[in-house]
C-alpha cells in the first residue's frame, strides 16, 4: 500500500501553483456557507483554487477528479486576560460591526494538505512535503483572497481623501481674524453649524435639515457666488486637526486638508488652543440615525426575542449591504423564490449543473443563498459573555455573509458594485431584472410573480381613446400630503415649529407632528385622472389637452409598492418627506383593474406619416419653469418634459432622477429626444437601428418597442422574456383590448385582494446613506430582520415602510 507522501507525489500533477491572476478562495465555500471556522474547516482545491466545506469537497472530487487540498481550520484562541486598552475608534458605522472595538475573539489558523477520496493528511508546514506543493500552499496562504478582493468597505463616514483643492488654495487677505468663540452667520442669527470658508473668511451656517433643522444654506450658496471651494466647520477643529470637518463644494464631500494648520493660522487662529464644541459632519449623520425613526424602526430598546432556525437566518453587513439584506429576506420568504431554489432545488443538484466556476453562476449562488436562509444550519446561537455575570448566553447570531452573491448580482451594475450604500428600490428591480434573464422565459421563473401589466388609457376630447400597455414588477406611488387625517394636529405643529424657528430655538423629536396619509389615497392617487397637455389628436388633428388614467392589467402573486418619500431640492439635494402611511393589513385592488378597449369606445386613428413628421411634441414650458425654479438644469428639464410627454412635473422629476447621470444629458435636443406629439404605435426608428445593433432582428426589435411603450431597456427584456416571438403577433398599442398581449401572456392574475407580508424601512435622509430594515410576517407573527440580528418582532413600524410587499389571497 502506498504511503500518503507516494499518494501526493502521485498525484503532484493536479497540483498548481498559483499565479498573480489567479481568483483564490479560501474563506468561504462555493456552494455554502462554510468558513475555516466551521466544525469541519475550509478545504481548497489546489487546482482550481476554489473551497469547500467539509460536506461539500466530496462533490468536488466527483465532479472534477482533483484529489489535493489544502486544508484551512480556524480555531478560537483562549484570551489570557480580559483587560485590553481602549482603542480610539477610527470608524463611525451604522448597522454594521466594526464601527468600535467590540472586543472579537482571536482566532489561530492550522493548515495540512489533505488527499480525496480517503481523506489522508498530511501535516503542514513539513519539509518532507514536496517543493511543487509547499510553494502553491506558500502562494495560497499569502495571497489576498478572492472574497477579500470583492468585500466592499463598510460605510465609514471618516474614510476621506486629500482635496486637491487645498494645494495652492486661494486665500484673500481682507483683514478678517476669526476670534475663538462667539461665531454667528454673516447672513442669518444661526450660532451653530456655522462654516468657515478657507478662502475669504466668511463664517455661514450650513445647509438646511430635510426636517428643517439646521442651517439655512448660506455656506453653500456663498460657495455658488464665489466658486471658494472648501470649508471647516467651526466647533470641530482640536489641537490635533484629526477630527476637523472640511468639506469640499466640488467634491460634495467631506476630505482633508493637509495644509489645514496653515489655512487656519492664515486668519489668526490657533488651534492648539480651541476644543471641540460642535459635531462633524459624520457624526452629525449618525447622531439623526439615533433619533425616533431610527429607535422605531430597529425596536430600539424593546425587549426583543431573539429567533433562531430555518427562515430566521441573519445576513452579516458587509459594509453597505443593508439594503440587500433587507430586500433579499423579503424575497426569499416568497413562495415563488423558496420554492424554486430552496424545495425543488438541492445544492447538489445546482453544483452539478454549474460551469467549472460554480461563484459565477447566478443559480448556484441563489441556491446557496436560499439554502443558507432557509436551512437553519447557520442560525444557531453563539455565546455571548455577560460582562457583569461572566456567564455564557446565546441571544446573537453570526449569520451568513453572501460575499459571493453581492458579488456576482453586482458585477453588472456600477453602482451595486461599489461601496456606496443603494437604493433598495434599485437594487430589488436589478435583482428580478438578473433573475429574468438567467431563465430566459422559463416558467420556473420566480420573478414573474412580482410582475404584472399597467395599462394607460388616454381621452381625447374628441370622445376617441389610445390605450399603452407596460410591464413592470413595482408599483410606484405618490404621497398626497393634502390627504393627511390629522390635519389639525398638524397646523397646531406648524405654528410651534415657527415660533421656535424666531427664537433661533430647534423643535425636539418628541414634539415632531408628521403627516398621516391613508395608503388608501396613495393608490386612489395612482388611478386618478390627470391632464396630458398638448396631446397631438390625431381625430382633431390638432394639439388639445387629453385626460390620462392608469389601471392594472393582470393582479400578480405578490404586489409590492414603492412610497415615494424622497423628491429632489435646490442644488440636486435628495430629500426625504416626512411621513407616515397608514398601512392596513389586508387591501383591495380590484378597482385598479383596465380591461382595455370597452364596448362603445373608438380608438383614435394612426397618425399618418406626414403628420408624424410635422407635429413634434415640444416642452411643456409651465413644467420646465417649476423644475427650473428646484434649481434643475434648463436643458435637462427640456428632456425630462418631453421624455415623460409633459405628463407633469412630478413625472418629468421622476425621470430627471434616474436620468441625470446619461451620458447625452448635456447634448441639446436632437430628433432622438423630440417624440410624436401622439401616444401612438410609431416607433422611433434610431431605437430600432439601435436594438438591432444588439443583434435582434428589426422586425422584432420593432415589435418589442411597440410593446414597451418605445423604452429600449424593457424592449430588451421584452425580447428575453418573448424567446419565440414573431411579426405575424404584433402588438398595437393603440388597438388594447381586453386580451392579453404578448408581453402580459403566461403573468400570474388573480383577485385583487392582498395581505401585507413584509416591509423594508429606510432610515435617514437620502437612500444614498443611512440604513434599511426589514419586518416579515412568519408563522403568524411579525419578525425583524436588522442585518444578522433577527428577533420576534414587537411593534413592526407598518407605517414607516419604504417597499410594502403584499401577496395575493386566494379566496
Amino acid at each position: 500500500m502506498a504511503s500518503p507522501m507516494d499518494l501526493l507525489r502521485s498525484n503532484l500533477s493536479r497540483v498548481r501553483i498559483p499565479e498573480p491572476t489567479n481568483r483564490i478562495y479560501k474563506q468561504e465555500c462555493c456552494v455554502s456557507f462554510d468558513t475555516p471556522k466551521s466544525e469541519g474547516g475550509l478545504f481548497v482545491d489546489m487546482n482550481s483554487f476554489l473551497a469547500f466545506g467539509e460536506e461539500f469537497v466530496g462533490w468536488n472530487f466527483e465532479k472534477t477528479g482533483n484529489p489535493v487540498y489544502l486544508h484551512i481550520k480556524q480555531t478560537k484562541k483562549k484570551l489570557v486576560s480580559e483587560d485590553r486598552p481602549l482603542k480610539k475608534p477610527t470608524l463611525l458605522a451604522i448597522g454594521i460591526d466594526g464601527g468600535f472595538d467590540n472586543g472579537e475573539p482571536e482566532y489561530e489558523e492550522a493548515y495540512s494538505i489533505v488527499i480525496l477520496p480517503g481523506y489522508i493528511s498530511l501535516p503542514f508546514p513539513s519539509v518532507e512535503l514536496p517543493e511543487k506543493v509547499r510553494l502553491a500552499v506558500d502562494a495560497i496562504l499569502l495571497s489576498e483572497g478572492a472574497e477579500r478582493k470583492e468585500q466592499v468597505a463598510a460605510w465609514v463616514a471618516d474614510k476621506k481623501q486629500v482635496s486637491p483643492y487645498a494645494t495652492n488654495l486661494l486665500q484673500i487677505d481682507n483683514g478678517v481674524a476669526v476670534p475663538p468663540s462667539g461665531w454667528k452667520c454673516a447672513k442669518c442669527d444661526k450660532t451653530q453649524n456655522l462654516w468657515l470658508n478657507l478662502t475669504d473668511g466668511m463664517i455661514l451656517c450650513g445647509r438646511r435639515n430635510w426636517d428643517g433643522t439646521g442651517g439655512n444654506n448660506h455656506a453653500v450658496e456663498h460657495y455658488k457666488e464665489t466658486g471658494y471651494p472648501l470649508a471647516v466647520k467651526l466647533g470641530t477643529i482640536t489641537a490635533d486637526l484629526e477630527g476637523a470637518d472640511v468639506f469640499s463644494y466640488p467634491e460634495d464631500e467631506s476630505v482633508l486638508d493637509p495644509h489645514l494648520a496653515q489655512h487656519l493660522a492664515f486668519y489668526g487662529i490657533d488651534f492648539s488652543s480651541l476644543q471641540k464644541t460642535e459635531m462633524t459632519t459624520a457624526e452629525r449623520e449618525l447622531d439623526q440615525n439615533t433619533n425616533y425613526d431610527w429607535n422605531r424602526i430597529q425596536e430600539s430598546g424593546q425587549e426583543v426575542e431573539p429567533l433562531f432556525g430555518p427562515g430566521y437566518t441573519g445576513l452579516a453587513n458587509l459594509g453597505n449591504s443593508c439594503y440587500m439584506a433587507a430586500t433579499m429576506q423579503v424575497v426569499f420568504s416568497s413562495h415563488s423564490f423558496c420554492t424554486r431554489y430552496y424545495m425543488n432545488q438541492s445544492l447538489k443538484l445546482a453544483f452539478e449543473r454549474a460551469p467549472a466556476d460554480p461563484t459565477v453562476d447566478l443559480n448556484m449562488q441563489l441556491t446557496k443563498l436560499a439554502h443558507g436562509l432557509l436551512s437553519g444550519k447557520y442560525s444557531v446561537p453563539v455565546p455571548e459573555k455577560d460582562d457583569d455575570a461572566n456567564v455564557s448566553k446565546g441571544s446573537k447570531q453570526e449569520g451568513i455573509r453572501p460575499r459571493m452573491f453581492k458579488a456576482l448580482i453586482a458585477a453588472s451594475h456600477p453602482e451595486f458594485s461599489t461601496m456606496r450604500q443603494q437604493d433598495a428600490l434599485e437594487f430589488f428591480q436589478h435583482f428580478l431584472d438578473q433573475v429574468e434573464r438567467a431563465h430566459s422565459g422559463n416558467p420556473e421563473d420566480p420573478s414573474r410573480s412580482f410582475k404584472f401589466g399597467i395599462e394607460d388609457r388616454i381621452l381625447c376630447p374628441s370622445g376617441k381613446v389610445t390605450y399603452s400597455r407596460r410591464l413592470d414588477n413595482i408599483l410606484s406611488l405618490n404621497i398626497p400630503l393634502h390627504e393627511a387625517t390629522n390635519k389639525a394636529e398638524l397646523e397646531a405643529f406648524y405654528k410651534l415649529k415657527a415660533e421656535k424657528v424666531s427664537e433661533g430655538k430647534e423643535v425636539s423629536s418628541d414634539e415632531i407632528v408628521r403627516p398621516r396619509v391613508p395608503l388608501e389615497a396613495c393608490l386612489a392617487n395612482f388611478s386618478a385622472p390627470e391632464e396630458v397637455q398638448d396631446f397631438y389628436s390625431s381625430a382633431l388633428k390638432s394639439k388639445t389637452t387629453a385626460i390620462k388614467t392608469a389601471g392594472l392589467t393582470s393582479f400578480p402573486d405578490y404586489l409590492v409598492l414603492h412610497m415615494r418619500k424622497f423628491v429632489m431640492e435646490e442644488g440636486w439635494v435628495p430629500k426625504k418627506l416626512d411621513v407616515y402611511i397608514d398601512v392596513p393589513d389586508v387591501i383591495n385592488i380590484s378597482h385598479m383593474r383596465s380591461n382595455g378597449l370597452q364596448p362603445g369606445e373608438e380608438l383614435l386613428p394612426e397618425v399618418a406619416e406626414d403628420e408624424v413628421g410635422s407635429n413634434k411634441l415640444v416642452a411643456n414650458e409651465d413644467i420646465v419653469a417649476q423644475l427650473v425654479s428646484m434649481g434643475f438644469n434648463y436643458l435637462h428639464c427640456q428632456k425630462a418634459a418631453i421624455r415623460t410627454l409633459n405628463a407633469g412635473v412630478e413625472e418629468a422629476m421622476n425621470w430627471l432622477l434616474t436620468h441625470m447621470d446619461d451620458a447625452d444629458i448635456d447634448i441639446p435636443i436632437s430628433e432622438a429626444d423630440v417624440i410624436p406629439a401622439t401616444a401612438s404605435s410609431t416607433v422611433d426608428q434610431s431605437k430600432v437601428d439601435t436594438l438591432v445593433s444588439f443583434g435582434f432582428p428589426e422586425e422584432i426589435a420593432r415589435k418589442a418597442l411597440k410593446a414597451s411603450g418605445g423604452d429600449i431597456e424593457k424592449a430588451t427584456d421584452w425580447i428575453f422574456s418573448n424567446p419565440d416571438a414573431s411579426a405575424s403577433s404584433d402588438v398595437n398599442a393603440t388597438t388594447s383590448n381586453s386580451t392579453p398581449s404578448p408581453s402580459d401572456a403566461g403573468l400570474p392574475d388573480g383577485g385583487g385582494r392582498y395581505k401585507l407580508i413584509g416591509l423594508v424601512s429606510h432610515i435617514g435622509t437620502s437612500t444614498l446613506c443611512g440604513h434599511y430594515v426589514a419586518h416579515i410576517l412568519k408563522d403568524g407573527r411579525w419578525v425583524i430582520f436588522n442585518d444578522d440580528k433577527v428577533g420576534a418582532s414587537v411593534n413592526p413600524p407598518k407605517d414607516m415602510g419604504y417597499l410594502y410587499f403584499f401577496e395575493r389571497l386566494n379566496s
